[in-house]
């Protein structure tokens, strides 16, 4: 069955898709949210730019609110005036790719970036 990326989730649905699939993600005003906390503007500008890339490949596009030591991502489809399957698939996207952290996988060649070290601090992992 094809999927209609016009059709808007009523806020129950949404609610139950993000405690399901999304949990660190909320509905608030109508978007679905999600606030990253960075160690500094350099980590700040690395999670806006990574969204960016993701949001521009997808040809969905988020509205970003930062700060020095946080990023608010927030999806809504405008053309719908609603939350869509759109909004969940690149939420997912989003959140795979910040939350990434090679140096826990147990089968990964790569270390992830030193911890402990303020100097290459950059995203503050759940």
């Amino acid at each position: 069955m094809a999927i209609d990326p016009k059709k808007t989730f009523s806020a129950s649905e949404i609610e139950a898709r993000l405690k399901a699939e999304l949990p660190r993600w909320r509905l608030e005003d109508g978007w679905i949210r999600r606030t990253y906390k960075t160690s500094s503007w350099k980590g700040t500008l690395m999670v806006i730019n990574a969204v960016g890339h993701l949001a521009e490949a997808a040809w969905h596009h988020p509205d970003i609110t930062a700060s020095y030591a946080w990023v608010e991502v927030r999806l809504m489809s405008h053309d719908a005036k609603g939350v869509t399957e759109r909004d969940f698939q690149l939420a997912k996207k989003i959140e795979e790719f910040i939350e990434w952290q090679p140096g826990l996988a147990p089968d990964s060649a790569l270390e992830g970036t030193p911890r402990g070290d303020l100097r290459f601090a950059y995203i503050k992992y759940d």
